[in-house]
């Protein structure tokens, strides 16, 4: 390529993982507008005129911008305002931060989350531990996966919900021997109060989504796919807030919306889901034509559908086998119907048998559509029939992985493994399977669920094992190495965001890009959770800076 023009940007003097197809490595790379012009070596240095802007690797690592396929930014900016208990690990911790928030703030509700359900005996608190804390308010908190909550007896008593109260269709009221509420809801049950907690505002909504901005831009990230548009019983409707920052140039980074199928419905809200997506997207910066179902639960509190029932505490089998939260023909409906209209249908998808349902679903759109560049996508993906895996590449759906779940730890060893029995739990994250399969696979953090950090999740895929634990190595034979991991957290993500031009570091992309303070490939693997990131660009543009940068 021949330039004639000096470059705005120039990085230099370190190595840069291109993420190409060969995936090659250069030491130099010039940024002209936003886009990359040239990469290469020494030679790259012919395009640094006087106004441009040399950036000194020092040796570390120059990337993509890490994208991520699945994340609810606006909802995690808006909880890290409320009553967060994200961090804290035990029943005791929580209450002392429910106390202090409580004592700091008046309002009429005290809303948050983030507690981990291996804190209580069966992944189940009791209302009771929080109405000796906050007796006279209602108390609204969501879990770190956001399908179950916990309120206090004010909050139910508020919602109406006793012992006569049915458990919805898609939820679950957790009941003592009596029959009375514990103040645990599960999956659908959750909007039996939920619906009467006041919703944030539209300036609370634009805080949380620049909040979460800003932190995911310190993480590297440069776009990102929004798992859900729209209602959701613990995530309120974040379009105003993408719209408003859309239009006043606050949005930094690529957005890639997932408008939210209400599961209650059926083909009605093809129209509106239409009108939707018209009004949103805006430009490259801003896209909405992703449609988002919900299929399953999860495994945790036994709603994520499975092949088989799930084991009882004794190990035997139970008459439990999940939920399906859409009947699978209707499914295969609504995705063949979505996808003749050009939606790219995002799923939710973490039981064995919601996994093949998703795949149904896709089979009959190809069958009835032929095949379209929609790009559909499983997310989550806990528990894979074998029979399944080869499926993915043959019907052309991304396998989008969240890899910090694949570890031992409490909530997998305490809640999960038991109640799967040994062969279900041996077919756990099967990224590796996956991969030799031939599927293409993305990333994404299901921020606040997790941490929103690309690095550890980068971490775990590698080692399949959280830095400083004390357990075993989780499944060694579905580690993927760092190059495929990274791949998937770049290219990977760009292809499900339909964000064509990103995701690798070669002439005419988007100069969307994330320096490291080393260089994770020339360490040893277990060290990969000690990288930083220094610096992110997106379209060559510096939308964050370390300190030490």
């Amino acid at each position: 390529m021949r330039h004639d023009q000096p470059a705005d940007l120039v990085f230099h003097g370190g190595p840069v993982h291109t993420v190409d197809a060969a995936r090659s490595r250069a030491t130099a790379v010039a940024v002209t507008g936003e886009r990359v012009t040239a990469v290469g070596h020494d030679e790259v240095r012919a395009l640094v005129g006087p106004r441009t802007e040399v950036v000194d690797l020092r040796g570390r690592l120059l990337i993509p911008g890490f994208q991520d396929a699945h994340v609810h930014p606006v909802g995690g900016g808006v909880e890290l305002g409320q009553c967060d208990l994200t961090g804290r690990v035990t029943a005791a911790e929580y209450a002392a931060a429910v106390r202090a928030y409580a004592d700091r703030h008046d309002g009429p509700w005290i809303t948050g989350g983030g507690w981990s359900m291996e804190a209580f005996p069966g992944g189940t608190p009791d209302r009771r531990a929080l109405d000796a804390i906050v007796p006279d308010r209602p108390v609204y908190l969501v879990n770190r996966d956001h399908h179950g909550a916990w309120a206090n007896s004010r909050a139910l008593e508020l919602a109406g919900v006793t012992a006569a109260t049915p458990d919805p269709a898609d939820g679950r009221i957790e009941r003592d021997a009596g029959g009375e509420p514990t103040g645990m809801l599960q999956e659908g049950a959750m909007g039996l109060v939920a619906r009467f907690v006041p919703p944030p505002t539209e300036r609370e909504l634009l805080d949380g989504l620049l909040r979460a901005q800003a932190l995911l831009h310190s993480y590297g990230v440069t776009a990102w796919q929004d798992a859900i548009i729209g209602n959701h019983a613990t995530i309120a409707d974040p379009s105003t807030a993408y719209a408003a920052a859309a239009r006043d140039g606050l949005l930094t980074a690529r957005v890639r919306g997932a408008l939210w199928w209400d599961r209650g419905r059926g083909l009605e809200q093809l129209d509106g889901l239409r009108e939707r997506r018209d009004a949103l997207t805006t430009g490259r910066d801003l896209n909405c034509h992703t449609v988002k179902i919900m299929q399953d639960g999860i495994a945790e509190n036994g709603t994520a559908a499975m092949l088989a029932p799930y084991l009882t505490a004794c190990g035997c089998a139970s008459d439990n086998s999940g939920i399906s939260f859409v009947e699978p023909d209707a499914l295969k409906e609504y995705v063949t119907a979505l996808d003749r209209e050009g939606f790219q249908v995002h799923f939710h998808a973490l039981g064995d048998r919601a996994v093949r349902e998703a795949l149904d679903a896709v089979e009959a759109a190809r069958r009835a559509n032929g095949w379209t560049d929609t790009r559909p996508h499983l997310a989550h993906l806990q528990v894979v029939a074998p029979a399944d895996v080869p499926r993915f590449a043959a019907l052309g759906a991304a396998a989008n992985v969240q890899a910090l779940w694949a570890a031992h730890e409490p909530q997998m060893d305490d809640l999960t493994i038991p109640f799967l029995g040994a062969e279900r739990a041996a077919q756990q994250y099967p990224f590796g399977d996956l991969l030799r399969a031939g599927a293409t696979l993305a990333a994404g953090s299901d921020w606040p669920v997790s941490s929103a950090d690309p690095i550890a999740a980068l971490h775990t895929a590698v080692n399949r094992h959280e830095p400083g634990s004390d357990r075993p190595v989780f499944l060694p034979e579905q580690r993927l190495d760092l190059g495929a991991a990274l791949a998937a957290y770049t290219a990977g993500s760009a292809y499900v965001n339909h964000l064509d031009g990103t995701g690798s570091i070669v002439p005419g992309h988007l100069a969307d890009l994330a320096v490291l303070d080393r260089d994770p490939f020339a360490g040893p693997p277990a060290e990969i959770h000690r990288t930083r990131v220094l610096q992110t660009f997106v379209g060559g543009r510096r939308v964050y800076a370390a300190d030490d940068a």
